[in-house]
């Protein structure tokens, strides 16, 4: 049994919407791994631990999308921008 509980994870993913990327990746991570050891708790929601994995996912994607697209991918994608090669 673990001492992490599904509402921790729940706080974690809440907590790293307020962190810059970096930091949001990082508590994300530890999240998931959180997330993996509560898989094989029997006294788990599997629908709730599920849902917040995707939660979390979901989160990961919007993170890098938006790093992605401020690293100047973003101004290759929307050639009307100012910042368009």
């Amino acid at each position: 049994m673990t001492d992490v509980t599904l509402a921790d994870v729940e706080r974690t993913l809440d907590r790293a919407t307020e962190l810059e990327a970096e930091d949001a990746i990082s508590v994300l991570e530890t999240a998931r791994t959180d997330l993996r050891t509560l898989e094989s708790d029997p006294d788990v929601d599997d629908g709730r631990r599920e849902a917040l994995e995707n939660r979390l996912q979901q989160r990961i994607r919007e993170i890098e999308n938006r790093d992605a697209y401020d690293g100047g991918l973003g101004a290759a994608m929307n050639p009307d921008e100012d910042e368009a090669p």
